[in-house]
């Protein structure tokens, strides 16, 4: 048995025309779409992005003093043996240039981040016997920059070359009138990766006594040390003021970019 074949229709011309031209057309929206998201690096198309870098960056004339540096720090165990500390702020610096509130050398280490600003505050603890200020370093970098520039940090042991001690802010009139580049004792630089940030503080005696042997806040707080700023608590001191004003950021931050619902 034979069954007769239906014949099939010829396709017009211009009809497969009109199709190949729509489905070139429509690869070449997809394919612009994703080089546009490429190039403008489109933040939906790396989820995985910080999304406090854009905000951060103004934080530092956008947001009130004492936000940034609260008048009074309460320290819960932060002390030596785990004491409980209590700091007051003595002194606030203008907002300032990253030359004049940097060392030259550190300012060098910072240069693939591009520093913008400098903000600085000077504690004092409730003896008034040490002094202590902090400072955040705002940058021009992106996430990678960041994550790489705390890597370097880290693996070539820049936050703890007493060449790259971060500078004091004395203040006159106050018990920190005296706390210059010789009286450093101990610090701590901390880089932020969630955003572009550099945490620091240096601390030192309020009766002006320089320091020959300046310890960073890590070898300070360790059990056994010996040094004059470790049997000081100076370790304890710059380390515990920056972890509260590092966490006082990050929840400015948090709180700034929070999506409502």
């Amino acid at each position: 048995m034979t069954t007769r074949l239906r014949p099939v229709r010829t396709r017009h011309p211009l009809r497969t025309i009109g199709a190949v031209a729509c489905v070139v057309l429509g690869l070449g929206l997809i394919g612009g779409a994703a080089t546009g998201s490429w190039l403008t690096g489109d933040s939906s198309a790396d989820p995985a992005a910080p999304t406090g870098y854009t905000h951060t960056r103004g934080l530092w004339h956008s947001v009130p003093v004492n936000t940034l540096f609260p008048p009074t720090l309460k320290g819960d165990g932060a002390g030596p043996g785990g004491a409980d500390r209590v700091w007051t702020r003595i002194a606030v610096a203008p907002d300032d240039g990253c030359a004049p509130a940097l060392d030259p050398l550190l300012l060098k280490s910072l240069q693939t981040v591009g520093c913008t600003r400098v903000l600085r505050a000077t504690y004092t603890d409730a003896t008034a016997s040490n002094v202590t200020t902090v400072g955040m370093i705002f940058t021009e970098a992106d996430a990678d920059a960041m994550r790489a520039l705390s890597s370097r940090f880290t693996s070539e042991g820049l936050d703890e070359r007493t060449d790259l001690m971060p500078r004091t802010l004395p203040a006159e009139g106050t018990v920190a009138a005296r706390f210059g580049d010789r009286q450093r004792a101990s610090w701590t630089v901390s880089v932020l990766t969630e955003m572009p940030v550099v945490v620091y503080a240096v601390s030192g005696f309020a009766d002006g006594r320089p320091v020959t042997d300046p310890q960073p806040a890590g070898e300070a707080k360790a059990q056994g040390a010996t040094s004059a700023p470790a049997q000081a608590g100076l370790g304890h001191e710059a380390k515990g003021i920056a972890d509260r004003i590092e966490g006082g950021l990050r929840k400015t931050v948090s709180t700034a970019t929070e999506k409502p619902e």
